[in-house]
């Protein structure tokens, strides 16, 4: 079956050239054409200038209705960025575990800001027994200087020794409840986790703003944590809500295996069964199979991997020919990736910025500028426009 899926694939794909990526480490064929290293796009001619520096390894921006922003800072500080320049620390967040991949996260806000003053962000929580993701929300100030009425309204369960792979991406859909992103930890002992249905370790988590639980989700009433949408995930960094209202989420492999997915309700994403990436010691994931039946397969995935942060769909405004595509940060080896859709599938491909170092976040402003967050200890915000 698998030399007939591959001889298929190479008959429908078009014989174009693809992104220039390396060789891959494992050796998986596609389930289905240009699931992965689709055609290389047309280059686009872009520059990209500092809007801010100096922020020590931002992690997640929201921009506000009037235009400001809000950044975080993986230290654990959150600051407010207008015309005046960037703020003092926010006071009254609570105190981050900010041990190696973890710290203050992803910040969100909805459309409804200027009325409610409402602000959500996801950190990595000490707690009895180990560390958690946890999402938290506050009402900020009219000064803008302090955080207030701060309460969780989801923490991950259980607690875990090791504070790596948090996920942490929080988005909210058009019906306006909370998506919240999990990672699994990343220990071969607790990996497992994250096809486990008791615990939301690798999951995507759907929860009512306030962190209550909607009485649509999957689980409710079945066998499994109420507040769980999708499982089956690695780790998430980056997640949107596309152009027609459907949760897109995007993941670490390990070696290979960077998954592109749009999770549906209820469904399982594989980790750490199926992988089209193999461990970082090149032995087999799981059971060393991509294609399961009952698991579902990614939109699109790398090999090797761009370990992506977060990610935006653009406009089609301020003079780029991207409307609908998809831009994604690049950890390893940086920069921005671009994906082009044609019915629901990739269609190609391009690689832009590839020396600005890792870009964590992505915003997409009204006009059509794209905004990028750096990732480095005097990191910072670019600006990205068409060249000239």
């Amino acid at each position: 079956m698998r030399r007939l899926v591959m001889i298929w694939a190479l008959l429908a794909t078009p014989l174009a050239a693809q992104v220039e990526q390396g060789p891959p480490n494992a050796e998986f064929e596609p389930a289905f054409p240009a699931q992965t290293r689709a055609p290389a796009l047309k280059e686009t001619a872009v520059q990209a200038d500092w809007l801010v520096r100096g922020l020590s390894n931002p992690w997640g921006i929201a921009v506000l209705p009037d235009g400001r922003m809000l950044v975080s800072e993986r230290p654990g500080r959150l600051r407010l960025i207008g015309p005046e320049g960037v703020s003092e620390p926010i006071n009254g967040l609570p105190e981050v575990d900010a041990r190696r991949q973890g710290g203050l996260l992803d910040v969100a806000v909805r459309p409804d800001f200027d009325r409610t003053r409402q602000v959500w962000w996801t950190y990595a929580k000490r707690v009895d027994g180990g560390t958690v993701t946890a999402a938290a929300t506050g009402r900020l100030s009219e000064d803008g200087t302090r955080m207030q009425d701060v309460q969780d309204i989801f923490v991950q369960e259980p607690p875990s020794p090791n504070p790596m792979h948090y996920g942490s991406r929080i988005v909210f859909g058009p019906d306006g409840m909370a998506f919240i992103t999990t990672g699994e930890h990343f220990s071969r002992s607790e990996r497992q986790l994250a096809q486990d249905l008791d615990t939301t370790y690798g999951k995507v988590v759907r929860v009512t703003p306030m962190g209550d639980v909607p009485p649509d989700n999957p689980f409710v009433g079945e066998d499994g944590l109420d507040t769980i949408w999708s499982y089956g995930h690695r780790n998430m960094q980056g997640a949107v809500i596309g152009p027609q209202g459907r949760l897109w989420t995007i993941e670490h492999g390990p070696a290979g295996g960077d998954e592109l997915n749009r999770p549906l309700p209820g469904r399982n994403y594989g980790w750490p069964v199926i992988s089209y990436g193999v461990n970082y010691n090149r032995s087999s994931v799981g059971s060393g199979e991509a294609v399961r039946e009952g698991m579902e397969q990614p939109v699109y995935y790398w090999d090797p991997v761009i370990a992506p942060g977060g990610m935006m769909f653009h406009n089609g405004r301020g003079g780029f020919d991207w409307n609908g595509d998809l831009l994604i940060g690049s950890l390893n080896p940086g920069g921005l990736v671009r994906l082009r859709f044609t019915e629901g599938r990739v269609a190609g491909e391009e690689r832009l910025l590839r020396d600005i170092g890792r870009v964590r976040d992505v915003e997409v402003l009204g006009d059509g500028t794209v905004l990028l967050l750096i990732d480095a200890p005097d990191g910072g915000i670019m600006r990205v426009r068409p060249a000239g």
